[in-house]
């Protein structure tokens, strides 16, 4: 692995782990201002808890990454701190002064559709690296992704409605 490539693949995992954090809190603090409508607070719950479970399994990968591979653990933690801060002001600009439950959940569609992009290009990266357990944690993250993207679209086309 080049130094260009080491230097792209810690961003890009910097840049995910930052996202899932970022998933976490956007629910969080959705759910805490009553913007998230009731028929999808459970789901979205559970995929809070999946978002915290992936990034623990990124922060584990990365460990290992760093001793098989590496990686610089300090320069992807200053980029998911980065990614996190910047996914949250974007949240906050998205939503303005007086957000709505349909505002929030199409936020939730865009954060999702962005882990989801992220994912696919880290999944295309993931084949130079030795540590073959990294690609495929890479596909099984992103294929939740992909779910956790379905269920924010039918949540917000069910309060379109609603």
């Amino acid at each position: 692995m080049s130094s260009v490539d080491r230097e792209k693949l810690e961003e890009k995992i910097g840049e995910v782990m930052g996202l899932e954090m970022a998933a976490q809190k956007a629910v969080e603090e959705l759910s805490s201002k009553g913007l998230i409508p009731n028929h999808g607070l459970v789901k979205l719950q559970g995929m809070r808890k999946e978002a915290g479970n992936h990034q623990t399994e990124m922060e584990d990968l990365v460990r290992k990454l760093s001793q098989s591979d590496g990686l610089d653990s300090t320069k992807i933690q200053e980029m998911a701190q980065e990614t996190e801060q910047k996914a949250s002001k974007m949240m906050e600009t998205y939503l303005g002064e007086h957000p709505d439950s349909q505002e929030a959940l199409e936020f939730l569609c865009l954060a999702e559709g962005g882990e989801v992009t992220h994912y696919e290009v880290l999944s295309v990266m993931a084949k130079g690296i030795k540590n073959k357990q990294f690609s495929t944690k890479i596909k099984s993250i992103l294929n939740q992704e992909k779910k956790h993207l379905i269920l924010c679209t039918q949540l917000a086309k069910k309060n379109a409605l609603a």
